[in-house]
Formats: C-alpha cells, sequence, structure tokens
C-alpha cells in the first residue's frame, strides 16, 4: 500500500469516527475481496468466509473509535478476521470441510480453452495437493503462508497483523513452507 492509499484509509476512517458511515461503506468496499480470500484461505469454505469477514467488518465498525491512526487498516482489522476465523476453527475443527474440499471453483473460475486437456488435469492434479496439503498444515503455518503468499503482505505487514517481530515472521514463514514442501513430496512420491 502506497501512502496515498493510506492517507485515503486514515481520512475514511477519520470520517467514520465522527459518525459517517458512508466512509465505513468506502472501506469495506475496498478491503472486502482481500477479507474474503483471507478468511478462505484460513478456513476453506466460502460461505463461512463470507460470513466471517462481514462479521469482522460489523466488529470493525462497532471498534472503528479504537482504530490509533498509526496503524494501518487492513492489519488492524485482521486481528478482528484472525479471531473469528481461529475461534471458528477451534470450534467447528471436527466438522470443517478440507480444502480440498474447494476445488478448482471457488479458486479460480477462468479457464484457458488453448489448454490441452492432459495439462489442464495436471494443474487440477496440482491444485488438489497443494490444498490437501495446506489443510494439513497446522493453523498458525497455513496463516503465514495465506498472509505471505496468497495475500502477499509484506514481513512488517506481517509483524504487525501478528503482534510479533519481523524475524518471528521470517522463522515461522521458513517453518511453514518447509513443513508444506514435506507435505507435498509426499503427495508426489506417492
Amino acid at each position: 500500500m502506497n501512502k496515498a492509499e493510506e492517507n485515503e484509509d486514515h481520512a475514511l476512517i477519520e470520517l467514520c469516527q465522527r459518525g459517517d458511515k458512508a466512509s465505513f461503506g468506502k472501506l469495506v468496499e475496498k478491503y472486502m475481496q482481500r477479507a474474503y480470500f483471507t478468511a478462505l484461505g484460513l478456513i476453506g469454505d466460502h460461505e463461512i468466509a463470507l460470513d466471517l469477514s462481514q462479521d469482522a467488518f460489523v466488529r470493525a465498525y462497532r471498534s472503528i473509535h479504537k482504530f490509533v491512526p498509526e496503524q494501518n487498516f487492513f492489519t488492524w482489522y485482521y486481528q478482528i478476521l484472525r479471531n473469528l476465523c481461529f475461534n471458528y476453527w477451534r470450534d467447528h475443527a471436527r466438522h470443517a470441510r478440507s480444502f480440498s474440499e474447494i476445488g478448482a471453483l471457488d479458486i479460480e473460475t477462468i479457464v484457458d480453452t488453448d489448454q490441452n486437456s492432459e495439462k489442464l488435469a495436471e494443474q487440477n492434479e496440482m491444485k488438489q495437493a497443494l490444498w490437501q496439503a495446506m489443510n494439513e498444515l497446522k493453523p498458525h503455518e497455513r496463516e503465514i503462508i495465506v498472509l505471505k503468499d496468497f495475500q502477499e503482505l509484506t514481513y512488517q505487514q506481517i509483524a504487525e497483523a501478528l503482534n510479533c517481530p519481523i524475524g518471528t515472521v521470517m522463522s515461522r514463514l521458513f517453518t511453514a513452507r518447509k513443513a508444506l514442501k514435506q507435505k507435498l513430496e509426499r503427495f508426489f512420491n506417492d
């Protein structure tokens, strides 16, 4: 996020803190897709990801007076969303859908018609393996991969979101990627 976007967010938040609901609506429009995909990456269910990301926006609105201007809005919002996702995951872990059940439909809806069917089948198999491996990761490992590799947050943004030093982020990411690699190697060696 560049400085102009950050300043725009802070202006909207300031208006919102003075009671302008439309300003918060603009923030929701700006971040709703990112919030949804973050929740989807953490939970693995389309409907639940939608519900949790919307619930997080409601809670963010109710707590907007607590927002500190030095913060990044999404990083602050992410704390709320993360707590909701982890609470959901904790409460429903036994009944959660696996990431592999999400399938290609939710993740990628555009199909290249020029690809041959063999290549397409191979790509689908790799996607399935990736989601299955993601599903087998520990929640904190999955979270850091979603933040860095899916959401493309910087180390600094992840550190702020997780409230930990950058070195810890790097260490956790290394460990999570190593665990993911081991799970994928197991799949491709079978």
